[in-house]
């Protein structure tokens, strides 16, 4: 799913799994009580969402509140088990289209889908969510002010949005702008017969089209968000919500309100109970502080936050802490638009260099070590498409290896060192990390100047702005990735993160990667059907070979996730697609 909100921190006490259930599989559910519904859920985190606009918001975190207020057509259930909570369901979409029930024609080629009866906007007066609201969605997310993170899971698969999204990309970024260009260009592969049924003609057949559109990225736009800049302040004030609870109150970096939204009704949503009344969700705390308000009971669960490394050994055997399997992968990317020390994010070697000097079983250990944090040699994870194991930069015991790194520099062209600029989000572990970086680098020669931002301004002025990286304000930068879905996931990971061919403003292939090689191994895997298994995976694990030989980012660690809840909070189902419990599901006693 794009850039994970939090860094996963644990010890070796805490590897003894003494929490089976939660060690063994990727959900956990805690709270075996009756549901009792009512009270107020209180979660408590560092930073904030990193856009409020459902369209551009991609941070993991962001996604954990937008379940409660959000809706797609498809979405994922709340599950223990593994298949379940992997596979996309019907949601505001009346049933799950198949060839046998006529919602798959033309040979995969056209979907049709149709909406259930009953969901509603908080509009006032409320009125119904309509096919139109989810073709408006499409049209919004190449706006050119807060498009979408990943849009080449739809450029590349719905016909003719490639072709709109140039256009629209080019428009004048104020609200009149964008909405004259929303209601006078149509997208052809994107169209509403009627108010109760929307038609998608693909480019060609593909496995996981459900997968995406269930992104929240595709939630349903009412009408009034085109009289507004996206993710602008004006915007901010005036979302509308077709889920369980609405927004009422949003100040930035402080804090969020959610209250019971009056327009929704449990018979038109199959997928969220919605049993509290009321989700506060309160910001600028620290990790540590965040850890003792749920131990204390006056915060239910952590937003942005796991359970910090000091405290875990004391928690071992605590029924309140699990442990998550999880695809995250920590990793760190090379901008190769600086144009610092002769532009030496470009050149090959130098990023060969940076992968050959970095200490990751060091870095592992303080994101976990042991069966929680291992070192990574590649960005596909156990479990993601096409993985198989392969290290392209292998040192002993993933040391680092100073000596070859400074004989790559000097090849490069930079027999004295050069000096680099590290970003880093200033939360969980990061700076740690970047500091264990910046001793590895310093070993080989390179001279690392710290850059440290809060997680808002790292995303939306840095990492995601291209003009910030085409100045050369970052060189490298610390992220986190878990992949936006599972099962049939091979795009969910390699195409947004190498796809160069759509490089912008929120993109997420943040270095400007762009490989023809790469590029291609990515359309050939697309373009086959998911019959042909073996194949798919072979092409999506050339890609990740493909990445690696070019250095394009240095894996750093996989690593799981440490998560404790208050004690009165219940049915505390594990959701992998936003790492972090359902909180559209859970109840409270007490």
């Amino acid at each position: 799913m794009r850039t994970a909100r939090r860094l996963t921190l644990i010890t070796g006490a805490v590897i003894l799994c003494v929490m089976a259930a939660s060690c063994s599989g990727s959900t956990t559910a805690s709270g075996t009580s009756t549901p009792h519904p009512g009270g107020t859920l209180t979660l408590a985190g560092v930073g904030d969402v990193d856009f409020l606009d459902p369209t551009a918001g991609y941070n993991t975190d962001t996604h954990t509140e937008e379940r409660a207020w959000t809706r797609q057509l498809f979405s994922y259930p709340a599950s223990t088990e593994t298949a379940t909570v992997d596979t996309p369901v019907a949601d505001v979409a009346s049933v799950v289209p198949t060839e046998q029930n006529g919602g798959i024609t033309d040979g995969g080629n056209t979907y049709t889908i149709h909406l259930r009866d009953g969901v509603m906007w908080n509009s006032t007066p409320p009125r119904s969510v309509t096919a139109q609201d989810f073709v408006r969605s499409f049209k919004r997310m190449c706006n050119p002010v807060a498009p979408v993170g990943a849009p080449s899971y739809f450029t590349s698969t719905i016909h003719g949005m490639a072709s709109y999204c140039a256009a629209e990309s080019k428009v004048p970024g104020t609200a009149a702008a964008i909405a004259a260009y929303i209601k006078g260009q149509d997208i052809s592969g994107v169209t509403a017969p009627d108010s109760k049924t929307i038609v998608f003609k693909l480019t060609h057949p593909t496995a996981d089209f459900l997968d995406i559109i269930a992104e929240p990225f595709a939630s349903a736009v009412p009408v009034e968000y085109l009289d507004y800049v996206p993710n602008s302040p004006e915007f901010d004030a005036h979302v509308l919500s077709d889920g369980p609870y609405q927004i009422t109150k949003y100040t930035p970096g402080s804090q969020i309100v959610l209250d019971r939204n009056s327009a929704w009704t449990a018979s038109s949503d199959p997928i969220r109970k919605a049993y509290v009344d009321k989700i506060v969700i309160n910001e600028g705390e620290t990790q540590q502080a965040v850890q003792q308000q749920i131990q204390a009971g006056t915060t239910d669960m952590g937003w942005d936050v796991v359970v910090p490394t000091p405290d875990l050994p004391g928690l071992t055997g605590d029924p309140n802490l699990s442990v998550n399997s999880s695809a995250a992968v920590s990793y760190a990317v090379f901008n190769q638009q600086s144009p610092d020390q002769n532009s030496a994010m470009k050149n090959l070697q130098v990023r060969q260099a940076v992968e050959y000097a970095i200490d990751k079983t060091a870095i592992a250990q303080t994101l976990g070590g042991g069966k929680i944090a291992q070192p990574a040699s590649q960005i596909l994870a156990k479990g993601d498409v096409g993985f198989q194991p392969f290290n392209l930069y292998p040192t002993e015991g993933d040391h680092g290896d100073p000596r070859k790194a400074k004989q790559l520099l000097a090849a490069a062209g930079y027999p004295n060192g050069l000096t680099l600029k590290l970003l880093f989000p200033n939360t969980q572990n990061n700076p740690q990390t970047a500091q264990l970086i910046q001793a590895d680098l310093l070993a080989a020669g390179i001279t690392v100047q710290m850059i440290s931002a809060t997680q808002t301004d790292f995303t939306v002025h840095y990492i995601s702005d291209p003009s910030s990286s085409q100045r050369g304000t970052w060189d490298v930068a610390l992220l986190f990735w878990v992949p936006d879905w599972f099962g049939v996931n091979g795009r969910a990971v390699l195409q947004p993160m190498t796809d160069g061919t759509n490089y912008g403003p929120n993109s997420v292939d943040y270095g400007d990667y762009n490989s023809p090689i790469t590029n291609n191994l990515i359309k050939q895997a697309l373009s086959l059907p998911s019959s042909q298994e073996s194949q798919v995976a072979n092409l999506w694990q050339q890609a990740s070979l493909q990445t690696m030989r070019d250095a394009a980012l240095v894996p750093l660690a996989n690593v799981d996730v440490p998560l404790y809840k208050s004690s009165r909070l219940q049915n505390t189902v594990y959701l992998p697609i936003n790492e972090n419990f359902d909180i559209t599901n859970v109840w409270l006693n007490g």
